[in-house]
């Protein structure tokens, strides 16, 4: 009934599928498209920690003026000038800290593979709204329809009944009633109109572009789960949630052996080189250069507690991230079972409705014969009209729950993915930036080229 309610265009004028939509918000809404950058973001945190394995080089330039007057033994002085200026190369370089090196570079990984499950949640969220408001819009496209010819069949109704009051063969009570109808009638039609204006404009906030003629939808049933339990079982296994929760707890994990490694001692070496002109104020020399490398051993003794209460703290933490991982796991089964159990119902509300609309519409008909022949009344004829008007409108409400509902449950799964809805579009691989800045020891330029 859906499709014969949908507005009608031209031929020639192609109608766009939910696929079209979902493709466009995949590569264009600004929530996903945010949370691929904040992922960009989170990428360089590998090459930061990894600094810890490199040396550290710096260079020093000085240079100023020294007005210098020296007494000799012999009761005479020495009065000069000197502009003097020095130049030094440093490098230093850590041997060992505790393993604080390691335990960043994995804890910035996991912060990576967290990051790329969180994106994967904003990319399901952003296709189920796709798919959500898509779906309002078409019912809503179709709702007006069913209004206007409410409104129609109303307005042919008072004609109608009008004609007979002159002829007298209804009171002036049915006329009004009819009126009565027809304006609400017209009141629901401009509600249907207000309802899909609302909806077309989170449809451009969502998929980028205002709609056009939107095609008819069907449940994504092929890609879902065959029953309860496999639906549990797949949640568990890939829902973003779960799987960025796991790593989370890695992160947690690895926060509190950094701060185990300020208990260690740590180990260095520092090299310099160095030139000094005209820095000596007893004028005996005019230039010093010199070239140096040195070992350090700093054993930490005693620090007020500092680091004792930031490895307790990263326990706690720890501990937070384990209940927080517990807390998903419940609701990602709660939402699965709920989605799976509303997706059911879904099906069974459908084929009533269509069901309740086919009755309605026989009813209908058997009515207003029976109301020419005057065995019913015009109330009677309005008051079917009115069944059928909102038998239709349970009847769009039943098939965009039906299409919502499947998609709901692929999300609550974890597989509302562009691979696995096979949308034509680029894929965005978050591994490519990954290597790109892996390993880079410098430049400014990002690999988008800012």
């Amino acid at each position: 009934m859906l499709i014969a309610l949908v507005v009608l265009a031209p031929a020639s004028v192609r109608a766009e599928s939910l696929p079209d939509a979902l493709v466009r918000a995949y590569q264009g809404n600004p929530q996903l498209n945010s949370e691929r950058a904040k992922l960009r973001a989170t990428d360089e945190g590998v090459p930061q920690a990894l600094s810890g394995y490199r040396p550290q080089v710096t260079a020093g330039l000085s240079s100023g003026l020294i007005s210098v007057r020296n007494l000799l033994p012999d009761g005479t002085s020495q009065s000069t000038l000197l502009k003097p200026w020095t130049a030094a190369l440093t490098i230093n370089q850590t041997l060992f800290n505790g393993n604080k090196t390691g335990s960043m570079v994995r804890q910035a990984e996991a912060q990576v593979r967290s990051g790329r499950e969180s994106l994967r949640a904003t990319e399901q969220s952003v296709l189920l709204d796709a798919v959500t408001v898509y779906m309002q819009v078409l019912a809503n496209q179709s709702l007006v329809e069913a209004q206007r010819l409410n409104v129609t069949f109303l307005r042919e109704t008072l004609n109608t009944t009008r004609t007979r009051l002159n002829a007298g063969d209804v009171t002036p009570t049915d006329v009004a009633q009819a009126e009565a109808r027809l304006a609400r009638g017209t009141a629901d039609l401009n509600n249907a109109e207000v309802a899909l204006a609302v909806s077309q404009a989170t449809y451009t906030q969502v998929v980028g572009s205002p709609p056009g003629r939107l095609a008819p939808a069907e449940p994504i049933d092929r890609l879902l789960p065959r029953s309860r339990e496999d639906s549990l079982i797949a949640g568990r296994r890939e829902n973003p949630n779960i799987t960025g929760a796991t790593y989370d707890l890695d992160v947690a994990q690895f926060a509190i052996h950094i701060a185990q490694s300020s208990l260690f001692p740590t180990l260095g070496v520092q090299g310099q080189l160095s030139r000094e002109v005209q820095n000596d104020p007893t004028l005996s020399t005019t230039r010093t250069d010199q070239a140096s490398i040195v070992g350090s051993l700093n054993i930490p003794i005693y620090d007020g507690g500092l680091a004792a209460s930031q490895v307790r703290q990263s326990k706690e933490a720890l501990a937070q991230a384990r209940t927080q991982l517990d807390r998903v796991r419940a609701q990602t089964e709660t939402a699965v079972v709920a989605a799976w159990v509303t997706n059911e119902g879904a099906k069974v509300g459908l084929t009533a409705a269509r069901s309740e609309v086919r009755a309605s519409e026989i009813a209908l008909e058997g009515v207003r014969k029976e109301a020419f022949a005057g065995a019913r009344t015009t109330l009677e004829v309005l008051n079917s009209q009115q069944d059928l008007t909102a038998a239709r409108a349970r009847l769009i409400a039943a098939q965009q729950d039906r299409v919502v509902a499947s998609y709901t449950l692929l999300s609550a799964v974890g597989r509302l993915d562009r691979a696995h809805l096979d949308l034509h579009s680029p894929d965005y691989d978050p591994q490519v930036h990954y290597q790109q800045v892996r390993d880079v020891w410098h430049g400014l330029r990002a690999p988008s080229g800012q």
